[in-house]
């Protein structure tokens, strides 16, 4: 996981408790603001998350198909 994602997802969850707080003391256009940067952040942090991961299994695949080429 890349310097980006680690920081996109923490500041994703971090928004996302405060939109739930805002939320519960009614403060409601804080809320919904608080609410919708976190779905920014945490959709950034999920998605070079799941590029890592892709880009992890292509380089397996084409190490084992390396090896049984040998």
């Amino acid at each position: 996981m890349s310097g980006i994602a680690r920081w996109s997802l923490g500041i994703g969850f971090g928004l996302l408790v405060m939109a739930v707080l805002c939320a519960v003391l009614d403060l409601v256009p804080v809320a919904v603001i608080a609410g919708m940067l976190s779905l920014v952040a945490l959709s950034i942090g999920g998605y070079d998350v799941a590029f890592n991961w892709l880009d992890r299994a292509g380089q397996r695949r084409r190490a084992a198909r390396a090896r049984r080429e040998r």
